[in-house]
């Protein structure tokens, strides 16, 4: 049988958990002409929110759906190369892709994930030209997806910034815990299986409600309990421990490429879980740093290399997992 809790890509609603209000949500901005920023920390299920929308009859009845990710781009070239390949098939200009979309034969709904990205091309006027093409456009509505809340705030929420009040938003938060319990319970029953209650609760509290590491854990316990037994509390440990040591060499590399500095400022987070006022003396102190200069400078890298993230004024290491690993040096 398949494992249910898919980890990677969308692989249809009967594997899809819950999101009903988020979905529903989506849908109705869009159907009634509204431009969408959807935003939620990453890993919590943006993309496969997209594909499930996208996938809705009232959605596939009326409209050309298209989802670009831009994550890898590095320049406003590569942004129109992915945009001209998912959208025509080949290479194309803004142009020709905006007058494809023009003379499409019905109304067109296009996402564009990790969206933040474009804030890092070299070039400077980026937002300006988008925003005109989309304003210009009348044959479809937009989803601009992304994980950095704070730069795509201040994108879609500055008066001096192009798509100042220009969309509607959508924050996705972490799905209900009881909802996600009912489905975990579900596919398990189906397989044969039994879960005991609360080990969905511990793990999600033990990730914070994070769709893909929830997935994960529960992933590797479905392998890992046979039919007609327990998928019991004590299970849950012996999981999480076997991804981490699965990972150990991709974690001691990156680790190994990090400068004394930047190794223990990234320690230092870690062990804080939730970091704040790290170039303040009290942190600085507690973990026995460098000077707040440095330090400005090493969060920069960490941040840069995506192991660290920024929300709400506290610094937190971005792969849980890796979190863990840290942990136990």
């Amino acid at each position: 049988m398949k494992n249910p809790f898919v980890t990677s890509g969308y692989e249809g609603p009967e594997y899809f958990c819950d999101r009903e209000e988020e979905t529903a949500k989506l849908i109705r901005q869009l159907s009634n002409g509204n431009n969408v920023v959807l935003m939620s920390p990453r890993r919590m299920g943006k993309t496969g929110l997209l594909y499930h929308a996208f996938q809705q009859e009232e959605i596939v009845n009326e409209y050309h759906t298209f989802i670009i990710d831009i994550y890898s781009t590095k320049n406003m070239n590569e942004l129109v190369a992915e945009m001209g390949k998912v959208i025509l098939n080949f290479d194309a200009t803004l142009d020709q892709i905006f007058d494809y979309i023009e003379q499409s034969d019905k109304p067109c709904l296009i996402a564009i994930d990790e969206f933040q990205q474009i804030a890092h091309y070299p070039e400077k006027n980026v937002e300006a030209i988008l925003r005109t093409y989309i304003q210009h456009c009348s044959n479809a509505n937009f989803v601009f997806s992304g994980s950095d809340r704070h730069l795509l705030a201040e994108m879609f929420s500055s008066p001096a910034r192009p798509f100042y009040a220009s969309t509607s938003t959508l924050n996705l938060e972490p799905i209900n815990p009881l909802k996600y319990d009912e489905f975990a319970k579900a596919h398990f029953e189906k397989a044969g299986k039994r879960l005991e209650t609360g080990v969905v609760e511990a793990i999600y509290n033990k990730f914070e409600g994070v769709t893909w590491y929830v997935q994960k854990v529960l992933n590797h316990l479905f392998a890992e309990t046979d039919a007609g037994e327990w998928c019991k509390m004590e299970m849950i440990d012996a999981a999480v421990d076997e991804i981490v040591k699965d990972n150990g060499e991709i974690y001691a590399d990156l680790l190994y490429q990090l400068t004394a500095k930047q190794k223990e400022l990234l320690l230092a987070i870690d062990l804080e879980g939730k970091a704040k006022a790290i170039t303040g003396s009290k942190f600085i102190k507690a973990h026995h740093l460098a000077a707040a200069s440095s330090i400005q400078t090493a969060i920069k890298s960490l941040m840069d290399k995506q192991l660290v993230t920024f929300h709400l004024g506290e610094y937190e290491v971005y792969d849980k997992f890796f979190g863990i690993w840290l942990s136990r040096l």
